[in-house]
């Protein structure tokens, strides 16, 4: 999950490392250059709120 891989804790965080990340992207690599978009597209509509219920989602409990 790129949000996973790429969270900084905060919707502009992950935004700005989405952005950073495809500057590296070949190509060739059409499928993950899609997804990123998909994902860089979703954030941007949220507001922070909603972006922090589905960060709370996703961050396991371990105690």
């Amino acid at each position: 999950n790129l949000i996973c891989i790429y969270n900084t804790g905060t919707r502009e965080g992950l935004l700005e490392e989405l952005s950073e990340m495809q500057t590296h992207l070949e190509e060739d690599e059409t499928e993950l250059i899609e997804l990123t978009k998909s994902v860089v597209n979703k954030i941007t509509i949220m507001n922070d709120d909603e972006f922090n219920n589905i960060i709370a989602g996703l961050v396991a409990d371990f105690t």
